[in-house]
């Protein structure tokens, strides 16, 4: 079974890993409420998407 013949450095390593990084989901602001929200998703806090109430929540104004 073939093995290294030497140690990678650090810097080697490091530049392989830059592509590690998590990236944070995109995010919209509701018209309705203005809460965050994913976008193309239903506002979990008012309960609309694109101007109609799709579901009935206590929340939202």
């Amino acid at each position: 079974m073939p093995n290294p013949k030497k140690r990678h450095s650090r810097t080697r390593r490091n530049k392989r890993r830059t592509h590690d990084a998590l990236t944070r989901p995109a995010d919209s602001i509701c018209p309705q409420c203005g809460e965050h929200k994913l976008p193309h998703h239903v506002c979990p806090n008012c309960g609309t998407y694109r101007g109609r109430e799709v579901i009935k929540t206590g929340g939202g104004e």
